[in-house]
This record gives C-alpha cells, sequence and structure tokens, in this order.
C-alpha cells in the first residue's frame, strides 16, 4: 500500500523540466547582402551562418536525449 501511495504522489506531483538552453530558441538570420560585393562573399557568410543553425540543432536533439534518458523515457 505504501508503495502505491509513493507511486500515485510522484505521478500528481508530474516532472519538472531543465529550462531550455537560451541559444537553442535563437533564429539564425541570413548574410546581409551588400551593394558591390562578390557573391562568393555572401554565400561563405550564407553557409557560415547555416553551420551556426546546424550545431544550435544538434544541441537541441542532444538536449532532448539527454532528457529522455534522465527520466527513463523508452524509445
Amino acid at each position: 500500500m505504501s508503495s502505491a501511495a509513493v507511486a500515485r504522489g510522484q505521478a500528481a506531483a508530474g516532472i519538472v523540466l531543465p529550462p531550455l538552453p537560451e541559444d537553442l530558441r535563437k533564429q539564425e538570420g541570413h548574410a546581409p547582402v551588400r551593394e558591390g560585393e562578390l557573391l562568393i562573399a555572401i554565400l561563405a557568410r550564407e553557409r557560415q551562418a547555416l553551420d551556426r543553425a546546424n550545431a544550435r540543432q544538434e544541441r537541441s536533439v542532444k538536449f532532448y536525449d539527454d532528457l529522455k534518458t534522465k527520466f527513463g523515457a523508452r524509445p
């Protein structure tokens, strides 16, 4: 009976998730286009922006996977 009460209390308490790291909410803007600038320079900055966005997305997935592991979620 005691274990049932503990289980019921834990279920009623819910799960408090840790806060999402702020940088994972950030949106990556396009590289600015300056008049007269070579297209290759613009493309290089766009690729850098994409690399930053992909790294952020990877951190989001790792954060979520860590949460699943900590809370014992099944695949």
